[in-house]
């Protein structure tokens, strides 16, 4: 019992380090393509691989602990909460699709646009205007594009990589 207990924070540790690595190279990459706040959900990629491969309780403390890393690191008090609010719906969704057996990239795709919903919900709140909403569609389509990138790497390492933390 004890070994495993290593194993699992040992996969705990790498799996954060590694969603706060790629926020942090995220962050440096010039992703300049017109549309603000358009980012890749590198870090995505983690969260997903862990949904499909360890407890969704478990994925979901990876989920949050890289978003309070990365934006007490990176961002600030807004970035945070929108992060908070957009990777807490995207991670409930995520989740309920994958129980209904939708493929891996569809979770990624449902995970992308639901986090764009969420921020732009949190952004509607915090701005006190919901005309926020009008920017959504070009979100959606962004959350879908990179989703569907994101559910595509996260399908090959999934199928790639042991089920070493369940053995």
């Amino acid at each position: 019992m004890k070994n495993k207990k290593a194993r699992t924070a040992a996969v705990f540790g790498l799996m954060i380090a590694l969603a706060f690595t790629l926020s942090y190279l995220e962050s440096l990459l010039p992703l300049n393509i017109g549309i603000p706040g358009v980012k890749l959900g590198l870090a995505n990629l983690v969260v997903v691989v862990a949904l499909y491969k360890l407890k969704p309780t478990e994925a979901l403390i990876i989920a949050l602990i890289r978003i309070l890393l990365a934006g007490l690191t990176f961002g600030n008090t807004y970035s945070l909460i929108y992060s908070l609010c957009g990777g807490l719906l995207s991670f409930a969704a995520m989740a309920l699709a994958k129980k209904t057996k939708m493929s891996t990239i569809g979770v990624s795709i449902l995970g992308g646009t639901m986090h764009n919903i969420g921020q732009i919900a949190a952004a509607a709140v915090l701005m006190g205007t919901g005309k926020i909403v009008y920017y959504l569609p070009v979100l959606l389509i962004a959350g879908l594009l990179t989703g569907f990138l994101i559910g595509l790497l996260s399908n090959t390492i999934i199928q790639r990589i042991k089920d070493e933390v369940n053995d």
